[in-house]
């Protein structure tokens, strides 16, 4: 009888054992197939991404193409020698001796082509120039700003603060635009045909002298005569020529 019942028993366990086992097998197989199907999409997807960057056009940064300014000053396949110095940078030649001719070496701008002796594209060159600075050029090689205020009738003539700029073609050191002090260029109402024709014809007594205010040059040709007519010639070429004008350093109308 009791052999029966453990009969029983064992049977039970193996049946309880068998049915943990299948379950066990039944619980792999769905895990994995679980991991199959989310690992499909997630490779999928890996995948169109990897071509996706692999197929994207690689955009470089855009270039900047904006021309600068002085590019309009500078002339296209000219001799470098001859470009504006807007258009080229130069080392200062320390060695120069003031009032003497130097060698400076120069190279051209960006977005500036310029060309030598040849016809061959360059650089770096070379240009001779007057050792100077710019502000101790003549008055013909710069323009400088007009006063308005320069108007009241003064002697000695009046000064005003002016901007002075170097013209295109004149090379020179140091600061191309610089500030200088001006005689004030204003008329007074004197007119050169007037002083001229006084000059001729009644320049014996002073009339000229007297019409520009210089009175005492006046009054010497007055009780001279004129420096017996030499002084009326010379006067009468001064006039003409305008080396002699208003006495209040006005210009002639």
């Amino acid at each position: 009888m009791a052999a029966l019942l453990g009969l029983r028993a064992l049977r039970r366990l193996c049946s309880v054992a068998l049915f943990l086992s299948q379950l066990y097998v039944l619980s792999g197989r769905a895990g994995s197939l679980m991991t199959t199907k989310h690992s499909q999409p997630q490779s999928t997807f890996a995948k169109s991404l990897t071509s996706t960057s692999t197929n994207t056009p690689y955009f470089k940064a855009a270039e900047s193409t904006e021309v600068p300014s002085y590019v309009t000053k500078c002339p296209s396949n000219g001799l470098c020698s001859r470009l504006p110095p807007d258009c080229m940078t130069c080392n200062t030649n320390y060695s120069c001796i003031y009032g003497k001719p130097a060698t400076f070496d120069c190279r051209v701008k960006p977005h500036v082509h310029c060309v030598d002796q040849n016809n061959h594209e360059q650089e770096n060159f070379t240009i001779n120039m007057t050792c100077q600075f710019c502000w101790q050029l003549a008055t013909t090689d710069y323009v400088c700003t007009n006063s308005t205020n320069c108007m009241t009738v003064s002697c000695p003539r009046q000064r005003y603060n002016a901007t002075c700029t170097v013209r295109d073609h004149i090379h020179c050191l140091g600061n191309r635009v610089f500030p200088k002090m001006l005689y004030c260029n204003w008329t007074g109402g004197y007119k050169w045909s007037t002083a001229l024709a006084l000059s001729i014809t009644l320049g014996g007594f002073g009339a000229d002298r007297f019409y520009l205010g210089q009175w005492r040059e006046g009054l010497g040709k007055l009780f001279s005569f004129g420096g017996l007519g030499i002084w009326t010639l010379i006067d009468v070429l001064l006039i003409g020529v305008g080396y002699v004008g208003p006495a209040d350093g006005s210009l002639y109308i």
